[in-house]
């Protein structure tokens, strides 16, 4: 058998029993685990595939844990020679310090697929960021292999999460200058078709949208119709659902919700629509149905009104911006709209909570106001007096 083969980590369809018949069947299987276990689970891969099973998880992240529990339960087998039950605080530091620097039979440049004989687990190095994520995957599935009765003790409780070498602040974002370039460089764009008047539109709104609430890719995405709403009090709000599958409304300024009544009257539809509108909110501009596009053609659209954006800015001799407007995602209108509440005074509190952010450590990284402060003291300080 290859040393990396497959390990089923799919999730489980539905709920599994017969427990009970099990142990009566196979009760050397069971010998370690509690009568009152809360896991029909008798093997490694099968707790790991009730973890990702089990709901917690976003769509999007049941892939990720499932590569980095391949990597890990591959190593327990491969490398340390044990189970999860034998595991300990040692073994797990060792696989944090194995991921800095995997040997070279585990490590292939050519992605090859996982049934390819060629496949290898890793690329190369992992970055203290990528072990930090892997880490918390591996530590995910003992927490909820103890909590379940399949593991006595959760070793991974005692170990120190993989710090890393982040910046103290947020660099990827846009000057309100520059969004103002990409507004106007989309606004002006030809619509002498019905379809190129939907697709001006829907990205219109886009980029007003993102910029104006902070939300992430899919949240806009995955959100519909009737998620733009008041309440009768002059106040608009978006809901969007964020990680963890936690809920969050947005407010929705007027200018958003200007773009949003053109964006759809530019599909044929009311100005403004109910709460029950289940219709999905980003369209796609082609064709003759209502149909929801993708995260990535979203992403792609808005980079496309970036790109365009920075061709602007060159002609007009701006480099600075036009760089800034090349490498733009869809995120770094997050990071521009939490940056600029930041600096402007919102309490962090409030951005956390629109952000989503779980800590508002990870909310205070857009705070730029300080920084700025501290370099305008300096430049004041050289411009009266030279120091060199």
């Amino acid at each position: 058998m290859s040393k990396f083969a497959p390990i089923d980590l799919q999730p489980f369809t539905s709920r599994r029993t017969g427990a009970l018949a099990l142990r009566d069947i196979d009760p050397d299987a069971w010998r370690d685990i509690p009568e009152d276990a809360m896991t029909d689970a008798r093997t490694d891969s099968e707790i790991a595939r009730e973890y990702i099973s089990h709901g917690e998880l976003r769509p999007k992240s049941v892939a990720n844990t499932q590569k980095e529990l391949y990597r890990f339960l591959t190593w327990c087998r491969e490398e340390a020679g044990k189970s999860l039950r034998q595991l300990g605080v040692a073994d797990l530091n060792a696989y944090k310090d194995f991921l800095k620097s995997p040997p070279a039979d585990w490590v292939s440049t050519t992605k090859w697929p996982r049934t390819d004989e060629r496949y290898r687990p890793f690329s190369g190095p992992l970055s203290d960021a990528s072990r930090r994520q892997a880490m918390i995957a591996v530590k995910g599935l003992l927490a909820f292999a103890e909590q379940t009765g399949y593991l006595r003790r959760d070793p991974g409780a005692l170990v120190k999460n993989v710090r890393t070498a982040s910046a103290s602040r947020i660099t990827r974002y846009l000057t309100q200058d520059a969004i103002g370039l990409a507004l106007a460089t989309v606004e002006a764009r030809e619509a002498e078709t019905p379809a190129a008047l939907r697709r001006r539109e829907r990205d219109r709104f886009l980029l007003v949208a993102y910029a104006h609430t902070g939300a992430r890719l899919n949240e806009i995405v995955g959100a519909s119709m009737g998620a733009i709403y008041t309440e009768g009090n002059g106040r608009w709000w978006i809901d969007v659902v964020g990680k963890g599958s936690k809920p969050r409304r947005l407010p929705v300024p007027p200018d958003m919700l200007d773009a949003f009544r053109r964006y759809r009257t530019a599909f044929g539809l009311l100005p403004q629509t109910g709460r029950t509108d289940a219709t999905p909110l980003v369209l796609s501009s082609r064709g003759k149905g209502l149909n929801r596009i993708t995260d990535e053609a979203a992403s792609e659209a808005l980079k496309a009104v970036f790109a365009a954006a920075a061709g602007g800015a060159t002609a007009r001799g701006d480099g600075d911006t036009a760089a800034q407007l090349r490498q733009a995602s869809t995120h770094w209108l997050r990071h521009s709209m939490l940056t600029n509440h930041a600096n402007n005074g919102v309490q962090l509190k409030t951005l956390q909570e629109t952000a989503g952010h779980a800590n508002i450590s990870t909310t205070a990284a857009y705070l730029h106001k300080t920084d700025n402060e501290r370099h305008d003291e300096i430049m004041a300080s050289v411009a009266g007096k030279n120091v060199l």
